[in-house]
């Protein structure tokens, strides 16, 4: 496949810090394209030369005739997991990738371990792999670098070495994401009060980010606010909804609630519900985006939203079709997420997933 022909794959969103010595940063997406990934701006110094072909080892091959494979991690009922799957798909063929085998981990890390050694065993020649967990990856990441198939990890990482273990990562700055969050709560409770945790899943960049980012903003501007529960919520509605109900119990006095996926959000607002509670009565600040957190704002249940974009697609094959045609690629492509509130959520419903 010639250079050109790659490269005409590529799509609308530019990806960001592909030269060496480039590393993505701040940057507002705008509403125009809420629907689609934006990346960061490029800036600073990154850490070592760019990931390119000759670095990594290896041959470029077809991509549109290759065996592709994508590992989902997580059940589809969340819809942050639907889209990203959808999305997947969805620019597989409009690039015209002709072999995408698809797996789906049901959330049993094991089973996920599984499913990408098989597609490494059936000649995936490229992996896109939403991890469930961050560790534990050294069985497939061996395979894999014998046989020399570039890895794309997306919204969540792998604790491996970029370029070496696999290709790159793209996804949202976590961090930020909960500091952000704590922003839109040091505004809900006007800087003072008792805040709840619900946090997500353990075992992965994203909670520990998510949480960190969240805490250590609030320390900085609002000492008035004491975070007084954490639970773990697991990143499900379900668990959202009983942990909130425990909450409750015991602390019947608590301002706001920051919930680190709108499913766990979700849950907690059937709790209060459930208690007798009148939208507002609690402030709620969730990360995600999808419709459904999007539409509890505008109902008065949800402060505000910071989101999370889950459609990989488009970027993820841009990243590989220039990869394979020869240009370095950052160790991570950093997106650019924007938020919901009182303010925007009604016109913006239709922009959520």
């Amino acid at each position: 496949m010639s250079r050109t022909a790659i490269l005409a794959m590529a799509v609308l969103v530019t990806v960001a810090g592909c030269a060496k010595g480039e590393e993505p940063q701040t940057a507002a997406a705008p509403s125009s394209t809420a629907g689609q990934q934006v990346v960061k701006t490029p800036t600073g110094t990154a850490e070592g030369p760019a990931c390119t072909l000759e670095r990594f080892g290896g041959a470029a091959f077809d991509l549109k005739s290759a065996t592709v494979g994508f590992s989902q991690s997580e059940k589809e009922a969340n819809p942050f997991r639907i889209a990203e799957t959808k999305s997947i798909k969805d620019e597989a063929a409009k690039v015209g990738i002709t072999n995408l085998k698809v797996t789906n981990a049901q959330s049993q890390f094991s089973k996920q371990i599984t499913d990408v050694e098989q597609l490494i065993a059936q000649g995936a020649k490229l992996l896109v792999i939403a991890p469930l967990n961050s560790d534990g990856w050294e069985p497939v990441l061996q395979q894999a670098a014998a046989k020399k198939v570039p890895i794309i990890t997306v919204d969540r990482k792998i604790n491996a070495k970029a370029c070496t273990d696999y290709l790159t990562f793209i996804g949202s700055d976590f961090y930020e994401q909960g500091k952000r969050a704590a922003d839109k709560m040091i505004e809900a409770v006007g800087g003072k009060g008792k805040v709840a945790i619900l946090l997500g899943a353990p075992g992965n960049n994203v909670t520990t980010e998510r949480t960190n980012g969240f805490k250590d903003r609030v320390k900085e501007k609002a000492p008035g606010i004491t975070i007084s529960f954490e639970q773990t919520g697991e990143f499900a509605r379900e668990k959202g909804q009983q942990v909130t109900e425990q909450l409750i119990q015991s602390n019947p006095d608590i301002n706001g609630i920051y919930a680190e996926n709108d499913e766990m959000a979700l849950g907690a607002v059937t709790a209060l519900k459930g208690a007798g509670k009148q939208p507002g009565d609690i402030k709620i600040v969730s990360i995600d985006g999808t419709r459904s957190a999007v539409q509890a704002i505008v109902d008065g249940w949800l402060h505000s939203v910071i989101e999370s974009n889950p459609r990989f697609g488009p970027l993820a094959f841009e990243t590989a079709a220039k990869f394979l045609g020869g240009e370095g690629i950052a160790e991570k492509v950093i997106i650019s997420d924007r938020e919901y509130d009182q303010a925007n959520a009604k016109d913006s419903l239709g922009e959520a997933y």
